[in-house]
């Protein structure tokens, strides 16, 4: 069985995606804590007339310490629900397939999550739906295990039983190699690539949020996602 791992991040880019196919479990690591600076758990990139668009959503930080991404909460205050809708509707408006999901984004901002991980939960599960990703997905607060790196990934790969657990390659220097040979857990490395796909505005820009792949080449994104 292949485990991996990765944050909960807000409309992940296609290599989230392109991990979670090679795995049989996905484990959303909730609990660790949310970082202080600027993080892919709040904001991702999209693509207007302009070239980048950044969407951010805003969350409550300023007196509350460290906190986890479980516990971190979204701010409501501001129009910014309406005005991130609005912009993606700008965007994408001539993107082939994007009608086929303007209900579920105008659902999404308009319900008020109380939390990020909320949010990026629903968000996740909705891309994995459409590009028909089977992989199971787990929460790391669901496994009940309270170690840390370097010892957390080995704790949650024990837990799910695992042989194989994927990790991205640029993470090999924060893992403990032997310790995961001496729990027989052989250690699988993964480097997402960036694949060129049609786009709307321009020059192809990398790595944006896979709802750009997805508004642009529609059932194709599964077999793009796979190579």
């Amino acid at each position: 069985m292949i485990v991996s791992a990765y944050r909960p991040y807000f409309a992940p880019f296609p290599g989230f995606f392109s991990k979670a196919v090679r795995s049989d479990i996905l484990v959303l690591m909730d609990t660790v804590q949310f970082p202080r600076g600027t993080t892919w758990l709040t904001r991702n990139r999209f693509k207007n007339d302009q070239g980048t668009l950044w969407m951010t959503i805003p969350v409550w930080k300023k007196g509350l310490g460290l906190q986890r991404i479980c516990d971190v909460r979204i701010c409501h205050e501001g129009r910014w629900m309406r005005k991130h809708l609005e912009s993606l509707k700008s965007a994408y408006g001539k993107a082939p397939f994007f009608e086929e999901h303007l209900d579920f984004l105008t659902e999404l901002f308009e319900t008020h999550h109380e939390r990020l991980i909320d949010l990026n939960l629903e968000i996740i599960r909705y891309l994995m739906a459409h590009l028909e990703i089977p992989t199971k997905l787990l929460m790391l607060s669901e496994l009940e295990i309270e170690a840390r790196e370097p010892r957390l990934s080995i704790e949650l790969s024990l837990k799910l039983g695992a042989s194989v657990f994927l990790a991205q390659r640029s993470a090999g220097k924060f893992l403990d190699r032997e310790a995961f040979q001496r729990e027989g857990i052989k250690l699988g490395f993964f480097t997402p690539r960036p694949f060129v796909y049609p786009q709307l505005w321009g020059d192809f820009i990398p790595n944006l949020s896979t709802f750009d792949l997805l508004f642009n080449c529609g059932p194709k994104a599964r077999s793009l996602l796979r190579r």
